[in-house]
């Protein structure tokens, strides 16, 4: 009796099986039917198009409607009493506010025996806190409501910046004016700054691209240039407390910066408030008068090497001194860059595709708002092609020279360039820090669309000209890093001279303490 029990429920468990088979094939066969449905109307409605729709087209009968026209955003610029220049910029798409100070400083003012003063001037600024808040309170404000406030300086400028909410920006603008107005140079976090400082020194020869980048600098400039010196042990050993304060009073006035605020507000408010943070910080009669560095091209032609034996490829970097953006040839030169650079330019045509002996290769005119800065040329390349490398990229430079371009390549270097010119105005933070930086270098308001006209009106004639004027093939400084023994065939094909360059880091000297103790009548 009980096993008839048990083989009853088993009768009864397969047919609930069974109809739950039949339903979830039912389902099945109404997601089929659904399916067969939509594919069906999508035929229908693809049979209905224009037949025109259906066929294909060769890329170069597309026609594209012409690019709008780009335009500045409204926008406010005045000088406070106190000879700050301040630019307002509304932006009310997002509940956001930005600012951004840029202040005349730089790294190439700092004193050559104290390399990094500028850049621990910059940071401690910031994780050092102010007179009013320390830095784990300065931290904890912002985050709370997630904004922020950064302080850096570079080789030719220092800058200041906050991003928050629009219904905190009071607030944070409050803090970023004590940031700027009243650091405190906190002495641990300077300490823990300069820690950081010494791990990227010894960390400094790990990456081959970076050993490039470097060295090449130091080869155009010079080592002992601002614009290619580099912070060693010995360096930040020199540098205490007391000069980074003194840095910072030389340059940190008013009169010596330009502020500009974009974002969600009302501009009366907002010039309201900054004369509340701003308007009593008095300026100063004595800013220092600086001088640029003289700029001089310091290795004029010759092959350097890195020797780094671990390496299977080899880092080239081939160039010579460039100019600057106000040079009126800069943008028939920013062409130029197209016609040579990028895919479907000549270095890529030829080094990397028809010949097959590159991993990347690049070459661009590249200057700077206030000195000199570099044409460079160069990119990777496995160790036995390095030599038949560099010769491919030292003839698409001299044939720049000597052959024209051709209509299709002129059309796609500037098109390259004019369709890309609206991405300079993705938002409108972009217009405001270009605006400010154009009246920091003394650049006119509308250079960019100077700029535009320029290469709009380009014409072969003109790559040529500027070919023959600026690129110094004789001056051309070629540096490989890579491993000389499997660089076949040597670069001795290149030069009988092939010069090596020692990147060994001196060794630091054992200190008690991070920073060096300075009596307090010495400063």
């Amino acid at each position: 009796m009980k096993i008839r029990n048990r083989q009853d429920a088993k009768d009864a468990e397969d047919a609930r099986g069974d109809m739950e088979l039949l339903k979830l094939n039912q389902r099945k066969r109404n997601v089929n039917w659904l399916r067969l449905l939509v594919v069906s109307t999508l035929l229908v409605v693809l049979l209905r198009l224009p037949a025109v729709a259906a066929t294909a087209r060769h890329y170069t009968q597309l026609t594209f409607e012409p690019l709008p026209e780009v335009k500045v955003p409204k926008y406010s610029r005045y000088v406070m009493d106190n000879g700050m220049v301040v630019y307002l910029m509304e932006d009310h798409e997002l509940p956001l506010v930005g600012g951004t100070a840029i202040i005349r400083t730089g790294d190439r003012f700092e004193p050559a025996n104290e390399v990094g003063l500028a850049s621990l001037t910059g940071t401690v600024m910031r994780t050092g806190g102010t007179q009013e808040h320390s830095a784990d309170e300065l931290n904890q404000l912002l985050e709370q409501r997630a904004a922020s406030v950064e302080t850096a300086i570079g080789d030719s400028s220092g800058s200041a910046s906050f991003n928050a909410l629009s219904e905190d920006s009071e607030m944070v603008l409050d803090l970023f004016a004590e940031v700027l107005r009243s650091p405190k140079f906190a002495q641990d976090k300077l300490d823990l700054a300069k820690t950081q400082l010494r791990g990227e020194i010894a960390r400094r020869n790990d990456e081959p691209d970076n050993i490039a980048a470097r060295e090449f600098q130091k080869l155009i400039y010079g080592k002992e240039s601002p614009y290619a010196r580099t912070v060693e042990y010995a360096t930040l050993d020199n540098i205490a407390r007391e000069d980074l304060v003194e840095f910072y009073g030389q340059y940190f006035h008013p009169n010596n910066m330009i502020l500009g605020i974009v974002g969600d507000f009302d501009s009366a408010k907002m010039r309201s408030l900054i004369q509340k943070q701003f308007g009593d910080w008095k300026s100063s009669r004595n800013l220092p008068k600086s001088e640029l560095p003289s700029v001089a091209q310091a290795k004029k032609g010759g092959i350097f090497l890195v020797n780094q034996p671990q390496l299977t490829q080899s880092n080239v970097q081939i160039g010579h001194l460039g100019g600057e953006f106000n040079s009126p040839d800069y943008p028939v030169l920013d062409v130029l860059n197209g016609v040579l650079n990028g895919f479907g330019g000549r270095l890529f045509n030829s080094v990397r595709s028809r010949q097959g002996l590159a991993y990347s290769v690049y070459g661009a005119w590249s200057p700077r708002f206030d000195y000199p800065g570099v044409f460079v040329a160069g990119g990777q390349t496995r160790s036995e092609a390095t030599v038949p490398f560099i010769k491919g990229i030292q003839a698409e430079i001299k044939s720049l020279q000597s052959q024209p371009v051709t209509p299709a390549e002129l059309a796609y270097a500037k098109d390259s360039v004019l369709n890309s010119f609206v991405f300079n105005f993705e938002d409108p933070s972009q217009t405001l820090s270009r605006l400010m930086r154009y009246e920091y270098y003394g650049y006119p308001a509308d250079f960019l669309f100077r700029y535009q006209r320029a290469v709009e009106a380009t014409t072969a004639a003109d790559i040529q000209r500027v070919a023959k004027t600026y690129l110094k093939p004789e001056n051309l400084v070629t540096l490989v890093v890579g491993n000389a023994a499997a660089i076949s065939p040597p670069l001795t094909q290149l030069a009988t001279q092939v010069t090596p360059i020692d990147i060994t880091i001196p060794t630091p000297k054992p200190s008690v303490t991070n920073s060096p103790v300075r009596p307090v009548s010495g400063k």
